[in-house]
C-alpha cells in the first residue's frame, strides 16, 4: 500500500521559516522516558503506516531537500521514496507525480502533511475499493473543501473554499486504488491540467459518471499551515497529552518510529 505525501507547497501562509513547513515541531514522542519534539508530518505518516502503508512517496519541490534529509530512506518500517514537482502547480499535479510508481491494483492513501487529525485510525474506516474521503467537522468549512453527501453517503459535490458551503464536513484525507488514480489523471489531462484542487477534478469525475463516497468518522482536524492553526495544533496535542485519558494521551504522541535521515535513525542520547 502506498501513501502519497504532497509536500511541495511553498507554505506562504506561515512564512518566514528557515525550513519546510512539513517539519514544523508541533507534537512529540517519548524516548527513554523523555519527551522529544517531532515534525508535524510524522502524524500523517503514522496514520498511513497504521492503515497498512509500507511505501511512502514524498512529493517535494526542488528546494525542499530538508525533507529528504530528515526522513531518509524509511520511516516506521515503510520505505520512503521521493519525486519532484518542479514548480508549485497545485495538489492534483503533486499527487499525479507519484503515478509512475504505483500499480493499478495497489491501494493508495493521500493526506496533507501540514495537518493533525483524529481519530488516529481514521483511514481504517474507508472502504477497500473505489474513491473515498475521510470527513471531519469544522467551524469554518469555507476555508476548506466541503463535501456534500446524499443519504447513502455518496459524494454529490465538493465545494472548494466556498463562502456559503452547505455542510461543515470537509475532507481531510482520501483513499483509492492505483486504477482510480490513473482514471483521475486521464480526466485531468483531458481537462487541460486546469484543476489545481482535487475537489474540482472530483466534481468533473462525478459529472462523467464516476463515484466517490464520504465517511463522516473524523473527530477533529487542524491545518497547521497558518499561525492560528499552528497554535491550535499545539493546544490540541498538548491538552490530549496532559489529560487523564490514557488512550488520548498515547494518541497525541507519535510512536511509530524515528525518521531515518541524518542521525535520526535511532533514538538520540545526549552526551
Amino acid at each position: 500500500m502506498w501513501g502519497i505525501v504532497p509536500a511541495a507547497g511553498r507554505g506562504s501562509r506561515i512564512q518566514p521559516l528557515a525550513f519546510s513547513k512539513e517539519l514544523l515541531p508541533v507534537g512529540s514522542r517519548i524516548d527513554g522516558g523523555e519527551e522529544r519534539p517531532c515534525a508535524v508530518s510524522e502524524y500523517l505518516l503514522e496514520r498511513m503506516i497504521e492503515a497498512g502503508a509500507d511505501k511512502i512517496c514524498f512529493v517535494i519541490a526542488p528546494g525542499k531537500s530538508d525533507i529528504l534529509e530528515y526522513y531518509g530512506s524509511d520511516y516506521g518500517g515503510a520505505a520512503a521514496t521521493y519525486v519532484v514537482q518542479p514548480q508549485a502547480s497545485g495538489l492534483c499535479d503533486a499527487i499525479f507525480r507519484a503515478l509512475p510508481l504505483i500499480g493499478p491494483d495497489e491501494p493508495v492513501l493521500v493526506g496533507l502533511p501540514d495537518t493533525v487529525w483524529f481519530p488516529k485510525d481514521g483511514f481504517a474506516d474507508l472502504p477497500e475499493d473505489g474513491l473515498s474521503f475521510l470527513l471531519f467537522p469544522v467551524d469554518h468549512p469555507e476555508f476548506f473543501d466541503a463535501v456534500v453527501l446524499d443519504e447513502q453517503g455518496a459524494v454529490r459535490e465538493i465545494q472548494v473554499k466556498q463562502a456559503d458551503a452547505r455542510t461543515r464536513w470537509i475532507w481531510g484525507a482520501f483513499k483509492m486504488t492505483g486504477r482510480e488514480l490513473r482514471q483521475l489523471h486521464a480526466l485531468w489531462l483531458r481537462r487541460g491540467r486546469r484543476d489545481e484542487y482535487i475537489g474540482t477534478l472530483v466534481n468533473a469525475w462525478l459529472a462523467e459518471g464516476g463515484r466517490a463516497v464520504g465517511v463522516r468518522s473524523g473527530l477533529s482536524y487542524v491545518d497547521v499551515g497558518t499561525l492560528h492553526g499552528y497554535r491550535a495544533a499545539i493546544g490540541l496535542l498538548g491538552d490530549a497529552a496532559s489529560g487523564t485519558d490514557a488512550g488520548a494521551a498515547a494518541a497525541a504522541r507519535v510512536a511509530t518510529g524515528w525518521p531515518a535521515g541524518r542521525s535520526f535513525g535511532a533514538p538520540i542520547r545526549d552526551q
